[in-house]
């Protein structure tokens, strides 16, 4: 029963939506603002950007083609696309280690869904009416003593994401990401017009859009390859499963084009909802993680409609994290599908289920196991080093070198029609010589550090 590459993506739109959401992560939403900040402004958009479309999009261009050429799971996927170059089924391997990452990350990163989550309640029903900066701290360091609190609604995240894994490719996925991505859309649209008026956007637009060319070096390309490579979302087995989905009418091309500008234009527009709060009212612009929960709070307890303005802040968040696990979980449940004939129903509360389990031990993580470690790293550092680290940039290196030296030259070609003879070749250039040695250098850099 080949579950991946049986159902197919109704309309351009859906699948759209679907790469987009599972781009644009929590993550993505105040990291990549701050890291532009810190990187030189505008001179650090345009160094991500070359970087997004020299690596992250030639790389997401052969995952998507190795899934709709494959018909099937990542491993499957790659499996059979190596079978029709003549060469060994054991790439399915690559594909299984984009599952294996997909699987690790998901349980780290359920529990930060449900703070998002818990949050929202708490914007619901006090707004941060009256929060100071002493008690939006002692409000996060309360959420992480509370075990059951953050189980509670870490299990929230996952029922609603279970169930629209549960609901199908077209009552599941394809619904729920056509209301939630526009929605999302909206919702940042509507906060950042609130704070054109409200005080503090021109500094989030010179923080955000002033080019400082000095701060551009070897160091901060870096810094900008790995955000182009993981804030795509490149070598999870997501966009290689949402591939299998795709007909042949679709261009993959311009359809990789569309998310990668999409996810970076999303990204800067969160900077412009987060930041103008964050200098209006004089608060620390490199928090974090904690400049979600710890900072803001702080701001919206200070700004005029603050109450309404955390709840849409909340809810937006929370759509950004939901439609990320969605792609992130697919990938693997496509798999016991595809391997062990499951139904879709069992496979999607097998895969959440599980999840669900591992996820109290990232709850515990943060109180009563934060001591226990292995070699100086709590569970969830060695989840997150494993995945991003090790897993991440391994796999999308290999995929790279997959596509530009062991499929066929005119399987690429056949899956990329959209391409002229000119445009093809640049891309078989960039995936054979020039992904492969800047994701090696992530990577190396990365153990390193």
């Amino acid at each position: 029963m080949a579950a991946a590459g049986s159902a197919q993506w109704s309309s351009r739109f859906a699948f759209l939506m679907a790469s987009v959401g599972f781009a644009v992560g929590l993550g993505n939403i105040w990291r990549f603002p701050y890291v532009t900040g810190e990187n030189g402004g505008a001179a650090f958009v345009l160094v991500y950007l070359a970087c997004a479309f020299g690596i992250g999009v030639p790389i997401l261009m052969a995952e998507l083609l190795v899934g709709r050429r494959g018909q099937g799971s990542p491993p499957s996927a790659m499996a059979n696309v190596a079978t029709q170059s003549g060469k060994s089924r054991q790439w399915q391997w690559v594909g299984g280690m984009g599952l294996l990452a997909a699987y690790t990350i998901e349980i780290v990163y359920a529990v930060v869904v449900g703070w998002v989550l818990w949050y929202l309640y708490k914007a619901a029903i006090t707004g941060f009416s009256g929060v100071d900066a002493v008690a939006a701290n002692a409000e996060f360091a309360s959420v992480l003593d509370s075990n059951l609190g953050m189980l509670f609604w870490t299990l929230m995240g996952l029922a609603i994401t279970g169930w629209i894994i549960y609901s199908g490719i077209h009552d599941g996925i394809e619904r729920a990401v056509s209301v939630m991505m526009p929605l999302m859309l909206l919702l940042l649209l509507g906060l950042a017009g609130y704070n054109y008026f409200a005080g503090g956007f021109d500094e989030a637009v010179q923080w955000l859009f002033t080019p400082d060319f000095s701060k551009i070096d070897f160091d901060m390309v870096l810094v900008a390859i790995g955000q182009a490579f993981f804030s795509i979302g490149v070598a999870m087995g997501g966009m290689m499963t949402f591939g299998s989905y795709l007909p042949r009418s679709i261009s993959i091309t311009q359809s990789v084009l569309i998310v990668v500008v999409a996810d970076t234009g999303v990204a800067l527009l969160a900077g412009l909802v987060i930041f103008p709060a964050v200098f209006h009212y004089g608060l620390d612009p490199a928090a974090g993680a904690g400049l979600i929960f710890q900072t803001l709070p702080v701001a919206f307890a200070q700004m005029p409609g603050g109450h309404l303005f955390s709840v849409v802040f909340f809810l937006m968040l929370s759509v950004a994290g939901i439609t990320s696990m969605v792609g992130l979980v697919e990938s693997v449940n496509a798999w016991l599908e595809d391997r062990y004939g499951m139904s879709r129903h069992k496979s999607a509360l097998l895969v959440v289920g599980s999840i669900a389990m591992f996820s109290v031990l990232s709850i515990l993580s943060y109180n009563v196991m934060k001591d226990f470690n292995m070699g100086g790293k709590n569970f969830n550092d060695v989840m997150d080093y494993f995945s991003t680290q090790i897993l991440l940039p391994v796999g999308g290196l290999l995929i790279a070198v997959f596509a530009g030296w062991v499929v066929k030259k005119e399987a690429t070609r056949d899956e990329l029609t959209s391409l002229n003879a000119v445009a093809y070749e640049v891309w078989h250039f960039l995936i054979r010589f020039v992904v492969p040695p800047a994701v090696l250098v992530i990577f190396v850099k990365g153990v390193i550090d």
